[in-house]
């Protein structure tokens, strides 16, 4: 067997065998303790989202910072942000953005999906080319998993990226993934009453366009911006949040800072992400339900937030509105 069949070979058995509840009136969110960030969770009966990760793309703690007490306290430390979505009635199961924290995100999403070991995951969603979102494609490589032809749905400029950069190309020569394009605002069916539809979102577009999620079930929907410049800007697009708001059940946001100060020494008010200080002034003419749709996500590693117990975790929830969870899901 020539080399070329022996990698295809190799690759067709680690992907060759395959990896799809009831939602109440009241929009329950199940989330495990802060304490045990690992899924290990119920069988879930119904299409849901699993929250991955809570963290900016460099997570929490972040390289460099040496004295950060999480290093002694794993049960504190948070992975970049990620969701995962899940359809029990067929086994399968999708990641929205491939983080540098890939390989504990696939493990507790198919611990989650309790569905067939193989494929590993039947497809991933590119949020935009921020180091956050698309670098744990790398472990589809050769180098690691050997995958076959996984289905990565992407923007026009982020397909041109992976193609005409490496090592991203050497992913799709090899045929580990297979590029599937995205449209703004045309849904991707992913099964019966299951879909994900992209927005576009203005934030930094130095490699490719930068878009959010929605994910939609048999009865509830979800939104997903982890990643925004600012809601005025939304706002000059054409597009307000507060309306999208009344049509989803819940909706992860960018949370990256708390509020202008938490950095030392810097001026964060050119910060491209909205503080979440500003986002609940926003949100505080909202009604109870709509402002109780609202979880903060892509949390920064200085984020006061992300402390249990903190003031800015209070605040939070005295506005109504909560911070995103590792491991907690959303019945679709």
């Amino acid at each position: 067997m020539n080399a070329r069949k022996t990698i295809a070979a190799i690759a067709l058995l680690l992907t060759g065998c395959r990896s799809d509840g009831t939602a109440s009136n009241a929009p329950a969110i199940h989330t495990p303790s802060i304490h045990t960030p690992a899924i290990h969770a119920p069988s879930i009966h119904t299409p849901a989202i699993i929250v991955l990760g809570i963290a900016q793309d460099g997570g929490a703690p972040q390289a460099g910072r040496f004295d950060d007490p999480r290093w002694d306290n794993p049960a504190q430390a948070r992975m970049v942000a990620c969701l995962g979505i899940i359809d029990p009635r067929t086994g399968k199961r999708w990641m929205i953005d491939a983080t540098p924290d890939f390989r504990r995100q696939l493990t507790d999403l198919a611990r989650a999906s309790a569905g067939p070991a193989r494929p590993a995951l039947d497809g991933i969603f590119l949020t935009h080319a921020h180091i956050g979102h698309y670098t744990g494609l790398m472990f589809l490589g050769h180098e690691s998993m050997g995958t076959l032809n996984v289905p990565v749905w992407v923007m026009p400029r982020m397909d041109a990226f992976l193609r005409t950069n490496g090592p991203w190309d050497q992913l799709v020569r090899y045929g580990n993934i297979e590029l599937r394009p995205l449209a703004a605002g045309t849904k991707v069916e992913l099964g019966e009453g299951l879909s994900v539809t992209p927005l576009i979102v203005p934030h930094r577009q130095e490699y490719s366009e930068v878009v959010g999620f929605r994910i939609s079930g048999p009865t509830r929907s979800v939104l997903y911006i982890p990643d925004i410049d600012s809601w005025d800007e939304w706002d000059a697009a054409g597009t307000r949040i507060e309306d999208i708001l009344q049509t989803v059940d819940a909706a992860y946001l960018d949370g990256t800072f708390f509020a202008n100060g938490e950095i030392p020494g810097r001026d964060m008010t050119g910060f491209p992400h909205p503080f979440i200080t500003k986002s609940m002034e926003r949100f505080a003419k909202l009604p109870p339900k709509e402002r109780a749709k609202v979880h903060f996500i892509h949390l920064n590693h200085t984020n006061p937030a992300l402390v249990p117990g903190s003031d800015a975790q209070r605040q939070v929830e005295a506005a109504g509105m909560h911070l995103a969870e590792q491991g907690e899901r959303f019945p679709l």
